[in-house]
């Protein structure tokens, strides 16, 4: 039968006389294609073709069905493979309850991400109206459109009180019930929703309902959640919706059951419209058995969708999961998973996992978070090399293309990679103690690993960095010293990110010379010596940056103001790594590496095997060119020289400053017996160098770095290169049904 193009309700009402009249089966008729009259307020001119069930006179445009998902178009159903970014709700500045970011931010992203060549993007819960107001401009314009997962997010401090969906008259049950019809309405165009402190609110009239490619609705389940709300209601297994129903489910699988045929049945009788569906879920509450998993609550809750069938739903259902390589550690663990060899002879337990994961399915799979940070800082590892942080920005790109290689190779659905901007709000369990969480949105602490995940980034500065450590010194002309010895002068500026330092020395021979720059950060400590570096000072020094080549540099703290060692070692919060000797001493002389732990003592399940705490030198220096304009840039170079100029940035962190935007520092934690803040003022240091170590090295610190605090930073964007190696790569769907 040809398609025909009119108007909704005139087909509908034919279509209608001919099912009374049983004119349907007659002539094999059971769903029809059309064209929806758009609303006035819809710059679109076009419409959008969709399917209609010819008996229920329900339309969709999406299905998911089989592996994969599929869009109606040219009057037959095509495959796609979906690939994409997650997008979050901030820029510097904001956290996350904002919501300001401007219908020109989007619209811009939205251009940069369809220029990528993929073809959705996914959001956790209800935007401002001004994001689907740009969506809507933008694909109504747009060669290469943007398909919308939209995410319903659930009240954590709620979850956190209760511990039970069911609790307080089904509080959490209910709002969660709420929030998704109320999003139902706001993706249709037809809501207003009132002002509610740290969420999104306003008018929506912007319809984007035509580019839905599917719900994916909940939050990573925090496993207590659902063992408590399984173990208090038992008689609450069985769900029998109309569009949604359960079949040996448990009680928090009914409990989503509900949610989700509400939800439905809201969009289908108020609008006629169905969207693929799918709740979230990650690693931690998968249906699967874990035999090596260290960690007791990784696998100890499931939460499996495929005990949640749909009927009456021709847009049909998946499975949603976050997915990451280095995280449980049951992907480092797990034995099977280990003598996994991929067609290229690596060992690729994420590869192993999405396999064993499609096994326990009988529905689509979308990966909807997968990532790699580009952090200074780690916090896991992966046994394929794939951690989370201390990872190059193109090395970044390389890894995300694997990994969303073997989801394509695995038969899923389709990746969304987290996420699309970095995010400077976010904090990361091993140094979270370390800084001031109402202050992180103002200061990029490249240390975190969570804040760098962004295919975006937000580098500091209006247009430029305040240095790129790269040799060329042209940011350097208009600094003055501020220490000038017979060897030469030290300049230092800073910004959100980094303390910079460059050494005009022109006697200084970098492949031979030691250099060493002692620090002065917090008045009443510090070492007037430094006895392993045969070095002493004027003024007592709390940190000292060493400069021995590219491959043995590093900068070093005094021992008596080693956070790490006072809040993981003397705690015995780590016990494997023995803590320093007098580290409550003043003036011992010592300084020690800078660490940072990324993993606490466990033993694997099913082996015994007892895997040590693990910490890393984070304070040792890379070498390279940090300008993302260099051919041979490296995001994470920490020093560079070049014709007699050094250049150097330090972390602020590295500082042990917690927030430098309002200049607040560890305060003496042996004094206080506790990690807190204190204020401070300004840096002392100075600086030299000698050809021999035998050589005894007296440095002046003579030098005083003040800067002014912020409350508003400065910052640009930047697409970082694993923007360009991703562009490339999903070039290679753009031609697929």
């Amino acid at each position: 039968m040809k398609k025909v193009v009119i108007s909704v309700v005139a087909t509908l009402v034919v279509l209608v006389c001919m099912a009374q009249l049983g004119l349907l089966e007659i002539f094999g008729i059971h769903g029809i294609s059309f064209h929806t009259d758009k609303k006035e307020d819809d710059p679109s001119a076009s419409g959008f073709e969709a399917y209609t069930d010819i008996q229920t006179g329900i339309s969709y445009r999406f299905r998911a069905k089989g592996d994969y998902f599929y869009i109606y178009k040219d009057g037959e159903w095509q495959q796609m493979f979906m690939r994409g970014v997650n997008i979050g709700a901030t820029e510097p500045g904001l956290f996350p309850g904002d919501l300001t970011i401007s219908y020109e931010t989007y619209y811009r992203w939205f251009g940069y991400i369809s220029d990528m060549n993929c073809n959705c993007i996914r959001v956790y819960t209800l935007m401002p109206p001004q994001f689907y107001q740009a969506l809507r401009d933008f694909n109504s314009k747009a060669a290469n459109e943007l398909y919308l997962y939209q995410g319903i997010w659930v009240n954590e401090d709620d979850i956190e009180r209760l511990s039970d969906a069911y609790a307080e008259n089904e509080k959490i049950l209910n709002d969660f019930t709420a929030d998704a019809i109320n999003l139902v309405n706001v993706i249709h165009g037809n809501a207003k929703i009132a002002e509610t402190a740290g969420e999104a609110y306003g008018t929506y009239i912007a319809d984007v309902s035509q580019w839905m490619a599917g719900w994916v609705i909940g939050i990573e389940w925090e496993p207590n959640f659902v063992i408590n709300t399984d173990k208090q209601h038992p008689d609450k297994k069985d769900y029998d919706g109309e569009y949604l129903y359960t079949q040996t489910a448990s009680p928090f699988e009914a409990f989503l059951c509900r949610v989700g045929d509400a939800m439905i049945k809201h969009e289908t009788e108020n609008y006629s419209f169905q969207i693929p569906f799918a709740f979230s879920n990650w690693i931690t509450t998968d249906p699967l058995v874990h035999p090596n998993e260290p960690h007791v609550d990784e696998d100890k809750a499931t939460v499996n969708i495929e005990n949640v069938k749909c009927r009456n739903f021709g847009a049909g259902m998946f499975a949603s999961y976050h997915i990451y390589p280095y995280y449980p550690d049951s992907l480092n663990y797990q034995l099977d998973y280990l003598e996994y060899v991929d067609e290229e002879g690596n060992v690729n337990t994420y590869l192993a996992y999405l396999e064993d994961l499609k096994l326990a399915h009988t529905i689509p799979i979308i990966v909807a978070e997968f990532g790699i940070p580009t952090s200074r800082g780690m916090g896991h590892e992966s046994v394929m090399g794939y951690n989370q942080g201390m990872v190059d920005e193109t090395e970044q790109g390389r890894m995300l293309i694997d990994m969303l290689e073997s989801i394509h190779d695995a038969k899923y659905a389709g990746g969304i990679v987290f996420t699309w901007q970095d995010e400077w709000f976010k904090r990361t369990w091993n140094n979270v103690m370390f800084d001031i969480a109402d202050r992180r949105p103002y200061w990029s602490n490249i240390q975190t690993t969570e804040q760098c995940f962004g295919i975006l980034s937000f580098d500091p500065g209006k247009e430029s960095m305040a240095c790129y450590v790269d040799g060329d010194i042209s940011e350097w002309k208009d600094i003055a010293p501020t220490v000038t010895t017979n060897q030469g002068s030290l300049y230092i500026k800073s910004d959100e990110r980094y303390l910079y330092m460059m050494i005009d020395a022109a006697d200084y021979d970098f492949e031979n010379d030691t250099l060493i720059i002692p620090i002065n950060t917090i008045s009443e400590q510090g070492n007037t010596k430094a006895a392993e570096y045969n070095a002493e000072f004027d003024e007592a020094a709390d940190f000292l940056i060493y400069i021995n080549g590219k491959d043995n540099s590093h900068i070093f703290v005094d021992r008596y103001y080693d956070a790490f060692n006072y809040y993981f070692l003397e705690s015995k919060m780590l016990t494997d790594i023995k803590s320093e000797e007098n580290a409550s001493q003043k003036d011992s002389g010592m300084f020690d590496i800078m660490r940072l732990c990324y993993g606490y003592n466990l033993t694997v399940k099913g082996t015994g095997e007892v895997v040590p705490d693990k910490a890393y030198e984070t304070g040792k220096l890379r070498y390279g060119n940090s300008n993302p304009g260099s051919e041979d840039y490296k995001s994470l170079s920490d020093f560079c020289y070049k014709d007699g100029k050094l250049e150097i940035r330090i972390p602020w962190q590295l500082l042990n400053v917690m927030d430098p935007s309002s200049k607040q520092q560890i305060s003496d934690f042996w004094k206080t017996q506790v990690i807190s803040a204190q204020s401070y003022e300004s840096f002392d240091l100075g600086f030299a160098y000698r050809s021999s170590d035998a050589e005894r090295l007296t440095v002046s610190l003579n030098g005083n770095y003040e800067y002014g605090g912020w409350n508003t930073p400065s910052w640009h964007e930047r697409l970082k290169p694993s923007y360009y190696e991703l562009k490339g790569y999903f070039a290679k769907y753009t031609e697929e049904k």
